[in-house]
């Protein structure tokens, strides 16, 4: 036995729990580790870390070979493209040696100019301002967030939000521009997006209730005190999430609320923002649907995508004062084509859908409806429009890339349909896309359901699929979150060593339309599952990879993936890697006091008030489905103390748990960081270096 094998893992005590629902009685003998502030759960936390410290204490060197190889691929001092607002182009700056962003700004060379800048790292930017430097902001800090910065319209003022402990939770605060000058406005307790109003007097932000739900919209003028704000929008109903967000236009603020089913919005005049909001259409159990404000042929308009009596959605125009009254069909519903989102702009509009598995995106003509389509010459890519404020520019900022395209920002001449290519994330040491190589292949389930599988690799290792090789295999497969095939830089540190990197595009995400989500939800969850351990066993049995050479991975509900497939086919992989999991998901779903957890009742089921449910949810919860007579592979859970979404208490009682029956698992617990883990730019990269070590170890990838 080596020496990296012979520490001793923790031994939790056993505390008995007895949990009992709709007549079944449970007994939990890690609930107690829910306390967080207990001092013996503390030093549980911090056993479990040292323990995987000296566990993988052999790889601090590979460790540190990874994240050397991040940092030598990444171009630390770069620049964003900028984007046009107003008067200015804003942009963004990193520094060699520096965790975290600077904000900039550069004046317009002329109110005609709509060609960005070229910037460069060792070039001075003629009047630049810093705007905000995270590095600053975070002295003092183990963990820093920025949650909402905005300007106002006109350039002469600055909000920002601020989470320094990880917990989601934003402070506020407001900066003159013209001065430098600090004001003595400062918002606590917020959740993410604070926006300005088009006028700058006001802030409109968004609080969340004691189960980290945003439930209330507030109104916040400037120079008052914060405890005179005006409540805009309150919503009971604890299935609900609340934000608020002024349309392109600057015509509407948007009040939106959502559950996983049903939407609704509230319309407030932009200019009377004390007024009496106005609904869009009242919400109807089932019913979603998003509007967008232009003004076509002189008239105030709310193009509408919904999914009332199309599963897929159809798009409509409606009048913006009579919004429930006479509606015009733009897109149609067609079955398989998952329309996504509509931009408005004052001439055009731009709409996102998804076809065949890949993200598309179509320019809108308001006169005729027409939707012409852009294309692209790579068989998989990921493509969307973002960075695009203005409300009447010539062209339309687009983000690109794909496994092997390093992301790329585009501006697309509108009128001319010719792209412009701005900047393509530079990746240093040499970095040639021909020498790496995507493909789609396509795996029957058990039930005959066809799932896309997305691969890329190494073309000097020889093609994926003539000889078994190490293979990563990704899933997620929930709330119809599509996984996107897009550039890596840490993953190229696995392709240069061999491996395969797959991503199963299982049920429940939404590849493949909204029938793709709603077979892997609710009573019908399985198949998430089921699909994920079909495709692993899929490429063992078409020679791309072995059982031992197979490593899985999912984060949050893709944690409670990996808990899952560990449980139904252990034997299918060599190592699982759980990021935040949600093993633990029945005791979470049944207390509606916990964060999200009423709001996830439409995702998951509800176990508390329905018997069947609970049965259903039973039979699927890593924690309490650990196999006694299995041989499961090995498992690294990584979590965070201050995680809001998925409690660090779930993966330390599954973990426990595993011990019990000899599995070899692993728990490394952030003791600073929420659920997207720690912050800044290195220390995200350090997290990834440790996590690929033990892969790569788990895998016996030579280095």
């Amino acid at each position: 036995m080596t020496a990296h094998e012979s520490a001793a893992a923790p031994v939790a005590d056993s505390r008995p729990i007895v949990r009992s629902h709709h007549g079944d009685d449970v007994e939990d003998r890690y609930e107690w580790f829910r306390a967080k502030e207990d001092a013996e759960v503390i030093a549980h936390l911090e056993a479990e870390n040292s323990y995987t410290e000296s566990r993988t204490a052999h790889l601090e060197a590979l460790r540190g070979r990874i994240f050397d190889e991040i940092k030598g691929r990444t171009l630390e001092t770069d620049l964003s493209v900028p984007a046009r607002r107003g008067d200015w182009w804003y942009y963004g700056r990193t520094v060699e040696g520096k965790q975290y962003g600077i904000q900039c700004r550069a004046p317009l060379a002329s109110p005609d100019d709509w060609t960005p800048p070229v910037l460069s790292p060792d070039t001075e930017v003629p009047g630049e301002q810093i705007l905000l430097d995270g590095n600053i902001e975070a002295e003092g800090h183990e963990f820093f967030s920025l949650g909402s910065f905005e300007v106002t319209t006109d350039g002469s003022l600055m909000l920002y939000g601020v989470d320094v402990a990880g917990d989601e939770r934003y402070t506020v605060r407001v900066r003159d521009l013209t001065t430098g000058e600090q004001l003595a406005d400062e918002i606590p307790g917020t959740f993410a997006g604070a926006t300005f109003s088009p006028d700058g007097r006001f802030i409109v932000y968004s609080t969340v209730d004691d189960a980290w739900r945003p439930d209330t919209v507030w109104l916040h003028e400037l120079g008052t005190a914060v405890d005179t704000d005006a409540k805009l929008f309150h919503e009971p109903d604890e299935r609900y999430w609340v934000g608020a967000g002024f349309t392109r236009s600057d015509r509407y603020l948007v009040i939106g609320l959502g559950s996983s089913i049903t939407s609704e919005e509230w319309l407030l005049d932009a200019d009377d923002l004390r007024g009496e909001p106005r609904v869009v259409w009242p919400r109807r159990e089932g019913i979603e649907y998003d509007s967008s404000h232009a003004v076509v042929d002189g008239e105030d308009v709310l193009y509408v995508l919904h999914n009332d009596g199309a599963l897929d959605f159809e798009l409509i125009r409606v009048s913006a004062s009579d919004p429930a009254g006479a509606s015009e069909v733009v897109i149609p519903h067609r079955p398989g084509q998952r329309l996504l989102g509509v931009s408005t702009f004052r001439d055009w509009g731009v709409v996102g859908y998804r076809r065949g598995g890949l993200a598309r995106l179509g320019m809108l003509d308001y006169a005729t409806g027409a939707v012409d389509e852009l294309d692209f010459d790579e068989p998989l890519y990921a493509v969307g429009s973002g960075g695009n404020p203005e409300w009447a520019p010539p062209l339309l900022r687009l983000g690109y890339g794909s496994f092997v395209t390093p992301g790329t920002v585009y501006d697309l001449d509108v009128a001319t349909r010719e792209l412009h290519l701005r900047k393509r994330q530079p990746v240093l040491g040499g970095y040639d896309p021909e020498d790496y190589a995507q493909a789609r292949l396509w795996v029957t389930a058990t039930d005959g359901a066809q799932i896309p599988v997305s691969l890329v690799w190494k073309r000097s290792f020889g093609e994926a699929g003539a000889a078994p090789r190490p293979l990563h295999l990704y899933g997620y497969g929930s709330y119809e979150h599509s996984i996107e095939p897009g550039f890596s830089v840490p993953r190229l540190s696995e392709l240069d060593r061999g491996v395969v990197f797959a991503v199963a595009h299982v049920r429940g995400g939404g590849e493949m339309g909204r029938q793709w989500y709603e077979d892997g939800k609710l009573l019908a969850k399985r198949n998430t599952f089921t699909d994920f351990v079909d495709c692993a066993r899929h490429l063992v049995d078409a020679g791309y990879t072995t059982p031992a050479q197979m490593v899985a991975e999912g984060g949050s509900a893709g944690g409670l993936l990996m808990g899952a497939v560990a449980n139904l086919a252990p034997e299918l992989f060599a190592g699982i890697l759980a990021d935040v999991p949600f093993v633990d998901a029945l005791t979470t779903i049944l207390d509606p006091s916990l964060p999200l957890t009423v709001i996830e009742w439409d995702e998951w089921g509800d176990p508390l008030h329905n018997a069947d449910v609970y049965a259903y949810m039973k039979s699927y919860t890593p924690y309490e489905n650990v196999r006694t007579d299995a041989a499961y592979p090995r498992i690294l859970a990584v979590t965070s103390l201050n995680d809001t979404r998925v409690l660090y208490v779930e993966p330390a009682k599954w973990v426990a748990r595993l011990r019990e029956v000899g599995a070899d698992a692993l728990l490394k617990c952030e003791m600073v960081a929420g659920h997207g883990g720690v912050s800044g730019r290195y220390n995200a990269w350090k997290e990834r270096a440790f996590e690929l070590a033990w892969l790569f170890d788990v895998l016996g990838v030579a280095d």
